[in-house]
């Protein structure tokens, strides 16, 4: 069963394959098509994954691993290269 914790690679992931930055509309829906199913059977995740996806992001710039908001356009999540 997945978690929200597993959202956090899931966003790397989805970042990736859309070319290092995306809107978050295209980011869900490249995360639903690749972990639909895994969400689905994850109980109260599948109810709350899209706003689990917003703390997921928060810890990767605390990671250091996503432009920070301040620095990125509004609504758009950047990998640091």
């Amino acid at each position: 069963m997945a978690t929200k914790a597993d959202l956090i690679d899931w966003i790397q992931e989805g970042l990736i394959a859309l070319g290092g930055k995306s809107e978050i509309v295209p980011l869900c829906q490249e995360i639903w098509s690749k972990h639909g199913t895994e969400i689905q059977r994850s109980g109260e995740l599948f109810y709350t994954w899209q706003y689990d996806m917003r703390w997921a992001a928060t810890t990767l710039r605390r990671q250091g691993k996503i432009v920070d908001a301040d620095n990125s356009p509004r609504g758009v999540w950047e990998l640091l290269r």
